[in-house]
């Protein structure tokens, strides 16, 4: 039964409750930002592979894409480009490559399952959750990107896991948070939300994450718990692993309930739940909260066995599936990689509304972003000090400072908000200011805007770069 179990954990090292389930068979773990500070970067790849070694092969999966989601370089802020920059470049030899990269510093602290490429096509500007993770809002343009992606990885010695089906792009909910539902009907959801998963499959993709989404068309029930969704995923021909986004996530939490959760998902299909990251509840979290997260979904499980609510050969199955996909990742990786210049991409991704002033030396820097959502996993300010340059950093509802260089950092202005109103406000007073602007474009703003594509460390110092000199539109 563990063969479909994939948990998070506390600590920077295999723990002994950890070590016990992988002895009785559990499929392997995921890491999280959490894990990996503090400790050199292969510590936790030499466990996990010696583990493999003298007993199975395991799958370890990270979220790793690049941009604005790390957890290899939470701290410090990724140096790749994200979707969103290699979406707008649209240079298929760059987002392979970075897929590449992506592969290679994910093997390098033990995972050898990449949770990427995004497949989702962004067409709601309010999207709290994808965003500048998505390529973009064209399918054509995010299938190319997310084949390309995909290929780098899996060619660089990792699988390759694509999300969130059947596509996450259209929700203005985030779905660690709330229940998000399509209200697009079965031909819109189609034509442009499931290409990119079809050209995903036909590219022999290992691994497909689903969504905590509904379809109405398809039922009351999430995708992830919904067997009419995971017959359509497998009607597109996908033979691989279907893998469930959290289960510790509000949209199956407060719903179901992950336990209960846990169960439906196998019935409907799924192979390999994604159980919690334990860190989530931030300070509520109990000190054995891994432990607590893992137990709340076995039992469950072993109840629905028991019960005859959940049939054992369903769970064999996925298993297997389980099992053939690692076994398969422990061949030796291709040590050719491909030519990246991510500084390049970087500024290729950049576009400007309106003259930006040259600002050299230190700059005020007002942050009036709301909080992340818990896919980002990092409350690093790497993008306000690079930003600032030296400068002093204020955050919110701070009074907006009366002189000298001031730059105000947004993520939410491609549709009417309250970032937006902040902006219109700030100009009123400081018509001196820009923008740097690092989600997705709307209308100009009233302020002069650098916009990023992406809230990276890379980004950041590449539109400091920028603001040091002065940039034209």
């Amino acid at each position: 039964m563990g063969g479909v179990l994939w948990p998070g954990f506390l600590g920077r090292s295999i723990p002994d409750w950890l070590r016990r389930e992988l002895d009785s068979g559990l499929a392997g773990a995921v890491l999280f930002a959490h894990n990996l500070h503090g400790e050199p970067a292969g510590a936790l790849a030499a466990e996990f592979a010696a583990y493999s070694a003298e007993t199975r092969p395991l799958l370890v999966g990270i979220d790793e894409e690049g941009g604005n989601v790390t957890r290899v370089d939470a701290a410090l802020g990724s140096t790749l480009p994200g979707a969103a920059q290699l979406g707008f470049v649209d240079d298929l030899g760059a987002t392979e490559a970075v897929g590449e990269q992506l592969a290679d510093r994910s093997r390098a602290v033990g995972a050898n399952v990449v949770l990427g490429p995004v497949a989702d096509v962004n067409t709601d500007p309010r999207n709290p959750v994808i965003g500048v993770r998505s390529f973009g809002a064209d399918p054509e343009l995010v299938s190319r990107h997310a084949v390309a992606q995909l290929r780098g990885i899996q060619r660089a010695g990792a699988a390759a896991c694509v999300k969130h089906f059947p596509g996450h792009g259209d929700t203005h909910l985030d779905s660690h948070h709330a229940m998000p539902e399509l209200t697009i009907g079965l031909d819109e959801l189609e034509r442009i939300h499931l290409p990119p998963f079809r050209a995903a499959i036909a590219a022999g993709v290992a691994a497909v994450m689903t969504a905590h989404i509904i379809v109405p068309e398809w039922g009351t029930a999430p995708a992830t718990l919904n067997p009419v969704a995971l017959a359509h995923l497998r009607g597109l021909g996908f033979e691989g692993v279907i893998i469930t986004d959290a289960l510790d996530m509000a949209a199956v939490r407060e719903s179901v309930g992950a336990g209960p959760g846990a169960v439906q998902a196998l019935r409907a299909g799924a192979d390999l739940l994604c159980i919690s990251n334990p860190t989530n509840p931030g300070a509520a979290a109990a000190a054995d909260q891994d432990v607590r997260d893992f137990r709340e979904v076995q039992q469950a499980i072993f109840a629905a066995l028991d019960d005859g609510t959940l049939d054992v050969a369903i769970v064999a199955r996925a298993a297997e599936r389980v099992r053939r996909l690692a076994v398969s990742l422990d061949a030796a990786p291709s040590n050719e990689r491909m030519p990246l210049d991510t500084r390049r991409v970087a500024r290729e991704a950049i576009t400007v509304d309106a003259e930006i002033p040259a600002l050299p030396g230190a700059r005020a820097v007002l942050d009036v972003r709301g909080r992340s959502t818990l896919a980002v996993d990092s409350d690093a300010d790497y993008v306000e000090r690079a930003l600032a340059a030296g400068g002093r950093v204020l955050r919110g509802d701070a009074a907006v400072p009366g002189g000298g260089p001031l730059v105000v950092i947004v993520d939410a202005v491609g549709a009417p908000g309250p970032q937006r109103d902040r902006v219109a406000n700030i100009a009123a007073i400081r018509p001196d200011a820009v923008v740097v602007d690092t989600g997705m474009p709307g209308e100009p703003l009233p302020l002069p805007t650098l916009h990023t594509r992406a809230a990276s460390r890379l980004a950041a110092e590449v539109a400091s770069e920028l603001l040091e000199s002065g940039a034209g539109a």
